[in-house]
């Protein structure tokens, strides 16, 4: 396997902390002068904070019309792309998708992303890859590993026009999580998928989280993995809840997201375990990842335990 380690924003990532003081210093505004007036900090304060603020606001609204410019554009590339791939699972048109979203991550002027881990040797060896959700960030954000997978995303994406459009193009899957026709049919497309060797991913959560903590996990993807039999591929996320909260579209500068490839699962080692003993295992490795990025303890991460008590 080959090792991953990339930090694709590298340095030129627009400076917010550098715009902002250069901003400060045209106020003519000094730390060293306000130190012995309290009520020139408190103003200095307040200032610092609009413009932070205002920059966020600016530059959000660049970030979104630059990401609406890219899908525009890759919309009939991607239509002349599907027209050529001849492969069952569509691989080259998926990949092409993926690649929109790697793209947006650069073209964030917020985000600092750390990717790490051991790549699967053989991309079109298929693995059902479960990975926790925090954000909408998320989807660019996994865009950056270096293979095809086919996406499970709520039904209501695909009713966005040009982005339900690209999904459908990519042969992604959707999944009404009230219909429990929809369910099954999920696993039924996913299943032809990971026949024709082409992995795909899961957030078994359904939804992101409130609060940055790992929620319960839905068992059926990983029911899937056990009855054909094949290899699992755990994901861990961190850092986009904060990044793009869940009930704004402001981004936010809050530090480092990371992803890394936690490690593969497979069949003889869960041999003998049922969906919900995997799915309990697959769920301790992320939260036990999360934990170990923020220095806490691992109920700290966890949605489902309160008091020291598993619920549910």
């Amino acid at each position: 396997m080959l090792c991953l380690s990339t930090d694709p924003v590298g340095d030129s990532r627009f400076d917010l902390e550098g715009a902002v003081s250069s901003v400060r210093r045209s106020f003519k505004i000094r730390r060293g002068s306000s130190q012995d007036h309290p009520t020139c900090r408190s103003v200095f304060e307040c200032v610092d904070e609009r413009i932070t603020s205002n920059m966020s606001v600016l530059l959000s609204i660049y970030s979104w019309l630059v990401n609406a410019l890219l899908i525009l554009i890759w919309l009939p590339l991607m239509a002349l792309v599907r027209i050529f791939d001849r492969d069952p699972a569509h691989y080259a048109t998926g990949r092409m998708f993926r690649r929109l979203g790697a793209t947006m991550t650069k073209a964030n002027p917020f985000w600092k992303i750390d990717v790490s881990g051991k790549v699967p040797d053989n991309p079109r060896n298929p693995y059902v890859v479960i990975c926790n959700h925090q954000s909408f960030a998320d989807i660019p954000i996994v865009s950056l590993l270096p293979w095809e997978m086919k996406w499970v995303g709520k039904a209501e994406l695909w009713r966005i026009p040009v982005i339900g459009w690209l999904m459908r193009l990519a042969g992604d899957i959707p999944v009404d999580r009230k219909d429990r026709r929809s369910r099954v049919n999920v696993l039924i497309k996913a299943r032809e998928y990971l026949h024709k060797k082409c992995s795909v991913i899961f957030f078994p959560e359904g939804t992101r989280s409130k609060d940055g903590r790992v929620g319960r996990f839905n068992e059926g993807g990983l029911g899937l993995a056990i009855k054909e039999k094949l290899p699992v591929l755990v994901l861990a996320l961190d850092g986009t809840s904060d990044a793009l909260p869940k009930s704004s579209w402001v981004f936010s500068r809050s530090g480092s997201i990371r992803l890394t490839i936690v490690g593969e699962i497979w069949p003889d080692d869960y041999a003998g375990m049922d969906a919900r003993t995997l799915t309990g295992h697959v769920r301790g490795m992320i939260v036990a990842r999360l934990a170990e990025w923020r220095g806490c303890q691992p109920e700290d991460v966890d949605a489902m335990l309160t008091a020291g008590s598993r619920v549910g």
